[in-house]
């Protein structure tokens, strides 16, 4: 099965979270299908790619309440 998370990057005290496909039995930082967006907290930007996040939906994968939030 396949989830839409967040992974997360940056450095110490300067977290950037990357939106990802990923299947659930990997690890937070695991290999990953495909990157679909991120997310950084501290400037408020999100970028989502919408085309890919759909096409994954209809593939039926689960986003995670942070995604979906």
């Amino acid at each position: 099965m396949v989830k839409l998370r967040l992974k997360r990057c940056g450095r110490k005290q300067r977290a950037i979270y990357r939106i990802v496909a990923i299947d659930v039995r990997s690890r937070r930082e695991g290999r990953d299908f495909r990157k679909v967006g991120f997310y950084d907290p501290i400037k408020n930007q999100t970028y989502l790619n919408v085309p890919a996040i759909l096409y994954f939906l209809e593939k039926g994968a689960q986003p995670t309440g942070t995604v979906y939030d």
